[in-house]
């Protein structure tokens, strides 16, 4: 099964994290299908005018071929999403 989720970067206790898609198999931090935008929760400075950054229509393509958001990534969406129409 595909998924989509989050895959940790960074330094320590300084974390960013890519929004990838991958197998539900794979490593954490592992190998990836396709990588569809960041988010980073600790944005400082001229980072945190965009702490999350999604191409929503890759999204939606993957979305539409079966692949399951994990729960934080739902969220994920849902605020992106969000912060699109009010910037529309």
């Amino acid at each position: 099964m595909v998924t989509i989720r989050l895959a940790r970067g960074g330094a320590k206790k300084n974390p960013f994290y890519y929004v990838v898609v991958t197998d539900n198999h794979a490593p954490r931090d592992g190998r990836f299908i396709e990588r569809l935008g960041f988010y980073n929760p600790v944005a400082r400075g001229q980072e945190a005018n965009q702490p999350l950054r999604l191409n929503l229509e890759r999204v939606d393509h993957w979305l539409e071929h079966g692949a399951r958001p994990s729960e934080r990534v739902d969220h994920l969406i849902k605020r992106a999403r969000k912060e699109q129409q009010v910037s529309a």
